[in-house]
């Protein structure tokens, strides 16, 4: 009878779930991927009814993935799984978009809110009646857990987890107990959009941080900008690219942040990662006199080991939620008010800025002359660079390919995938699916994935969610027999680092890709530079999977200097 008199004080009263899933369609996204469970099955009911498509994933990893790749594309991204199996198979993905800064909605269908007071045996539990262990859990990873036990609380709760998902860009956990999914709620609350404006900095101390940052940067002879993944994260692009465009001062990127400035433009420099950089960005870089610093993550891979050459004397760090000038730090700021106001103020400079020389994909002399025929990392990926099209994405496993992409210089547009501080193996393969479903959402964007043979064999079974769902990216299998960075740091002939040899072309036919297929395999440069002027491939018309032949020992020069520093570091 409470129940009913509670529903009648509704001016619209909707069911739960399905106020949830217009709040997720309400911040843009359109696909959610997940694994269904018998704990989530009914609110999967309500996916087409809010206007949101279901990926079906192979497996809650892969999942986990994929929506991390389609938030990275999209801006946020929703998964779905059941209780304990599901959410636990998901918790490496969901640990690396929050060690990342990826806005993940990750919403646990649960056992009933009786079953879980009475401590019932039910399956998928730990068998001691504990029902909050798996939410303890993913809350370590999570900047906001709402559960959603008591629905009139639920819309309160729903609305301010996907905000703190959005303006944290951190997964958040929402539980969601069968006994719950249609209870009834007021849909009145969904005619007003949660508010997902950035809180603004305190005004008077914002002024005062941006007169310090003027102060040094009018004082400094040969100031740079290093742009890095936190300024792709916390939506400040539109401030640097202004930053840069007014400034005129030199720009480059970390490799984290590369994408998040235009590659073609005249104040480019390159990738920066201390001794992984070429000598020239890093002669420039180390012997500036003040480092603009934009979202910086300097984690062992990001840094090519820590070998930055960057004094904090000499830098300006700005971040999501303080800036550090020098030694001083002003906690509680957010950069994106700061560079605004620099913008506005940048007709005080008196800089007369060296222009950087332009990058063009050339490739090094030694390859250009070359009369061999193997395909290299020193000429593979500068001919990456100069086949790729405008708002391309492109994905790099951890290994040789997020490294070797460092020497490829993007055209305008193009967003890069990487997870180089997570670096978990076979990440790229979920992250393709869930950016190619957001690509296809954004016009059919060409989606492009370089992955290792060896990456590719923890996640494979992606290929069929791709075929499934008709998507079309194009994927290079690095085939170079195994774990080529783990062989650098440590095993060179270790049976560990080895892997099985497969038909990597040949596994989409065996998922069902049938005609909407095609496979190629590539032994040299010839056979690739055909492929690369093939316009039927270039367009990208359908699934396509290219075998590519490395020598085993080859390796781009970033990641061998990277890993000697890992190793190192694992010895100490």
């Amino acid at each position: 009878m409470a129940t009913d008199i509670a529903t009648r004080e509704l001016r619209n009263p909707i069911d739960l779930v399905e106020y949830l899933f217009r709040r997720v369609y309400e911040v843009g996204v359109r696909t959610v991927h997940g694994v269904p469970g018998d704990y989530n099955l009914t609110a999967l009911d309500y996916l087409p009814k809010c206007g949101l498509n279901w990926a079906g994933n192979c497996n809650e990893l892969n999942a986990g993935y994929a929506t991390d790749g389609y938030a990275r594309v999209n801006g946020i991204g929703a998964l779905v799984t059941t209780f304990g199996v599901g959410e636990l198979s998901a918790i490496n993905a969901i640990a690396g978009a929050y060690s990342e800064y990826v806005p993940i909605i990750h919403i646990v269908g649960q056992p009933n809110t009786r079953s879980q007071k009475d401590g019932k045996l039910l399956h998928h539990t730990l068998g001691n009646g504990d029902f909050n262990v798996f939410t303890r859990m993913n809350a370590e990873i999570s900047c906001c857990v709402a559960r959603l036990d008591d629905p009139h609380e639920a819309p309160t709760l729903i609305d301010n987890a996907i905000r703190e998902c959005f303006i944290r860009s951190r997964p958040v956990l929402i539980t969601l107990p069968t006994d719950v999914v249609m209870r009834k709620v007021e849909g009145e609350r969904l005619k007003k959009p949660i508010d997902l404006t950035q809180p603004q900095n305190d005004a008077e101390k914002e002024d005062y941080v941006v007169e310090v940052v003027m102060k040094y940067l009018q004082q400094a002879k040969n100031p740079v900008i290093l742009v890095d993944a936190c300024a792709i994260r916390h939506r400040v692009l539109d401030e640097v690219h202004d930053f840069v465009q007014r400034s005129g001062l030199p720009t480059f990127v970390a490799p984290m942040g590369k994408g998040a400035v235009n590659e073609t433009h005249r104040n480019y420099g390159g990738v920066y990662a201390g001794s992984g950089s070429n000598a020239g960005v890093r002669e420039q870089v180390e012997s500036s006199d003040l480092i603009l610093s934009i979202g910086a993550i300097k984690s062992d891979f990001n840094t090519a080991g820590f070998t930055y050459r960057i004094g904090q004397l000499n830098a300006i760090d700005f971040h999501s939620n303080l800036v550090r000038v020098r030694y001083s730090e002003y906690p509680n700021i957010h950069m994106k008010g700061v560079l605004r106001k620099m913008i506005q103020r940048l007709g005080d400079l008196k800089l007369s800025a060296p222009e950087v020389p332009p990058l063009s994909n050339r490739l090094p002399d030694e390859e250009k002359h070359s009369t061999d025929k193997t395909i290299t990392h020193k000429w593979f990926w500068p001919m990456i660079g100069q086949w790729l099209k405008e708002n391309d994405i492109v994905i790099t496993e951890t290994g040789t390919a997020n490294f070797g992409i460092w020497e490829t210089r993007f055209p305008p547009g193009v967003t890069a995938i990487s997870q180089v501080l997570w670096g978990s193996i076979g990440y790229s393969v979920g992250a393709c699916q869930g950016a190619a479903a957001a690509a296809k959402e954004q016009n059919n964007r060409r989606t492009i994935l370089f992955v290792g043979d060896g990456s590719f064999q923890l996640t494979v079974q992606e290929l069929s969610t791709m075929i499934m769902n008709k998507l079309n990216p194009i994927i290079f299998v690095i085939c170079n027999e195994g774990y080529t960075i783990e062989r650098y740091i440590h095993g060179w002939n270790a049976s560990y680092n080895d892997i099985q040899q497969w038909d990597f072309k040949g596994i989409p036919s065996v998922f069902g890709a049938g005609s909407q297929y095609k496979g190629y395999q590539v032994k040299s440069r010839a056979e690739l530079t055909d492929l690369f002027a093939d316009d039927t491939f270039c367009s990208a018309p359908y699934l396509q999977l290219v075998e590519v032949y490395m020598p085993k020992e080859d390796a781009p020069v970033a990641m061998r200097t990277t890993a000697e520093a890992s190793a190192a570091q694992n010895r100490k």
